[in-house]
């Protein structure tokens, strides 16, 4: 049996996509039994890396997901709509669907999924996260049977140079952004990248995942690396941590008790990493994902987080997965009893923990005055609001201004805002220009 896939977009993923489809040699058998009927672009004379038929390229996306002889489609036009409706009309139209798009999943996957679960067909996202790294059908699948306590990664191949330049060369991020730009590595407008938001959606997907629940994106909180300076770079490698944008999912825990809550906490933001933990060597445009479970323990997935490769080849994976199923179905007749490893077939929506109410460490860079009672003021400040010091340190002089950075012990979010404000009402304390949190 061939199963036919009706291709929304060529551009680099999708270009990918075709080039494995017309070279099976030497791959999965099943890649041979996969067929283009029908492939959508923006121009039919725009040059093109790969050879398609010409008589497969059409403008009309529509007429694509609404093909009767296709089984498949596959989205890679990017963006939230029209790929959001013509998902959709895909299924209505009881195709099975792979996309590469977590924006869509993400802000969407509700409407999605329950359609598709009416509808007995599949959604899959393989290439959503991760670029060509397979976590998405390992926590559906062989990490199915761990009770998932987190999920911490580092999800975002722009955020994860910059950061990697700037711990290398002791230089700033705007520097460091313009020519990561310039290296085709960020988006002219590289803000769903450097403010966190790509990261939010890739976590509020693995979060459904790992915990059975439904996410709501406007949930996880989210906080890029704008202000992550090379003074902060610098000052953590003293301590022994680089700093990562890390996009964390985890059961929350009560801070007394340390007993596991129904809550969740979902959270983007630069933290400080010990430079003995997993994801710190995680370095350059590299992603990677540590999953921690029950009876596992860790286990870490890592590769390239983007590329015309590497998520091609997710894509490409999804695609025999359904393709696997459809080709069984000549022998066992189809129905619209769908594999529960693969459907996501969860209703409720998580419930996520208020970032107020979060526990972590925190790393602090003060500007103060260089006067005598400065460093008491802040113990007294902090010690006002339950917020136990690690330690403190003034690191540097500017003029009569001192650099102090101190470093928490575990406490409650809402403590150490309170104590910053009570700080920043002090006249000797002249900025709070870096609040960090440590992992």
């Amino acid at each position: 049996m061939t199963v036919k896939l009706g291709l929304l977009g060529l551009g680099t993923v999708g270009t990918g996509v075709a080039k494995i489809l017309l070279d099976p040699s030497e791959r999965h058998p099943l890649v041979s039994k996969l067929e283009m009927g029908r492939v959508g672009v923006r121009s039919l004379d725009k040059p093109r890396e790969v050879d398609i038929p010409p008589h497969l390229l059409t403008t009309d996306l529509e007429a694509i997901v609404a093909d009767p002889d296709l089984d498949i489609v596959v989205e890679l036009i990017g963006g939230l709509e029209p790929a959001r409706s013509l998902i959709l009309k895909a299924i209505h139209q009881g195709k099975h669907v792979v996309t590469a798009n977590k924006a869509v999943i993400a802000r969407y996957g509700d409407e999605i999924f329950t359609a598709a679960n009416d509808a007995g067909v599949y959604v899959l996202l393989e290439a959503a996260v991760g670029g060509g790294i397979p976590v998405i059908q390992p926590l559906k699948q062989a990490l199915g049977v761990n009770r998932i306590h987190a999920v911490t990664g580092i999800v975002n191949g722009t955020t994860n140079y910059i950061l990697t330049r700037m711990q290398e060369e002791g230089g700033d991020f705007e520097p460091i952004l313009r020519d990561a730009q310039a290296l085709g590595y960020a988006e002219a407008d590289p803000t769903a990248d450097v403010d966190g938001l790509d990261a939010a959606d890739k976590i509020a997907i693995l979060a459904s995942l790992a915990f059975g629940g439904r996410i709501k994106l406007s949930e996880v909180f989210c906080e890029g690396i704008r202000q992550v300076s090379a003074a902060d770079i610098a000052y953590a490698e003293r301590l022994g941590f680089v700093i990562k944008l890390l996009a964390i999912a985890r059961r929350d825990t009560c801070p007394v008790s340390n007993d596991v809550l129904e809550h969740l906490q979902l959270r983007v933001h630069p933290t400080l990493v010990p430079k003995h933990h997993p994801l710190a060597s995680v370095n350059d445009v590299y992603n990677a994902i540590l999953v921690e479970g029950d009876p596992i323990g860790q286990v870490m997935f890592f590769g390239p987080g983007a590329g015309s490769g590497p998520t091609a080849s997710a894509v490409v994976s999804d695609v025999l997965n359904i393709a696997g199923m459809l080709t069984s179905q000549v022998v066992e007749p189809q129905s619209k009893t769908q594999n529960p490893l693969l459907a996501c077939s969860h209703q409720h929506y998580c419930q996520v923990s208020p970032m107020a109410d979060i526990v972590s460490r925190f790393y602090v860079r003060l500007l103060a005055k260089d006067q005598p009672g400065v460093i008491g003021q802040v113990g007294l400040s902090f010690g006002n609001h339950e917020v136990s010091i690690e330690s403190v340190v003034q690191i540097d002089m500017r003029g009569d201004i001192a650099e102090i950075v101190v470093v928490t012990h575990e406490v409650k979010e809402s403590n150490l805002q309170s104590a910053l404000n009570e700080l920043r009402g002090f006249g000797d304390i002249q900025a709070v220009p870096s609040v960090l949190r440590v992992l």
